[in-house]
């Protein structure tokens, strides 16, 4: 399978998410500068973590123009696969890929530590292998606080476009569990077609040994696992 990793000016998860696709879980990946157009036929494309252009007027909000992402936005709309992490996760709403947005977190402080996450069902890329308990991934952000109306909030439920809820070690989901203010402990949706995801804790940030936690690999390895089995069918 071939991953597209964009590089944005702010960027600071991309080369985290390349050697996890590539060294630990044996892809092929290329980088693709946010001033490109040409997606080199890649399979996936990712929009990682980090702070494009400095995260000036909100973050993602300029990313959204760059050159490359016209090229994602009509790939996404031809059915190609599409995921983004915590700053991608932003550049998504932004592109308007995935509904809602992202505001600053509730106590209006960075934070950057490890959460628990559990799926929210199993029928799409992202949570099809995940196990049902709870899983420790770490967060990084300042806007990560997922919000969207009543209304948006309802249907992507009903649809189950809901990928992660924040929650506690032992899988509960509640107030004290949630990092941000997420409305409704989201940690991460995806599109009602089911091929663009965004999520804001960081998977490539637990999927290596060495760091004492392979967590994330639940999450990337049924995405790989998943998308190559569409593309065999």
């Amino acid at each position: 399978m071939k991953f597209g990793v964009v590089v944005f000016p702010g960027s600071n998860c991309d080369h985290d998410m390349i050697y996890v696709l590539r060294d630990k879980l044996g892809q092929e990946v290329v980088e693709l500068w946010h001033k490109n157009s040409e997606l080199q036929g890649v399979d996936a494309v990712v929009l990682p973590g980090g702070f494009s252009y400095g995260d000036y007027l909100r973050s993602g909000a300029i990313a959204r123009y760059s050159p490359i992402m016209n090229s994602v936005v009509e790939f996404a709309k031809n059915g190609g696969h599409v995921f983004g992490i915590c700053n991608g996760f932003q550049i998504l709403c932004e592109a308007d890929l995935l509904p809602g947005t992202l505001l600053h977190n509730l106590n209006q402080k960075f934070i950057c530590r490890n959460t628990y996450i559990k799926a929210a069902n199993h029928n799409n890329a992202f949570t099809r292998d995940v196990p049902d308990t709870a899983i420790r991934i770490p967060i990084a952000h300042g806007e990560g606080r997922y919000y969207a109306d009543d209304e948006t909030i309802a249907k992507i439920e009903q649809n189950d476009q809901v990928l992660f809820h924040y929650c506690d070690e032992n899988g509960n989901i509640s107030e004290r569990a949630n990092p941000n203010g997420s409305v409704k402990n989201i940690a991460g949706i995806c599109n009602a077609e089911r091929n663009v995801y965004g999520m804001m804790p960081h998977p490539e940030r637990a999927s290596d040994e060495e760091l004492a936690n392979k967590d994330g690999e639940y999450i990337l390895q049924s995405f790989i696992d998943f998308v190559t089995g569409k593309i065999k069918n």
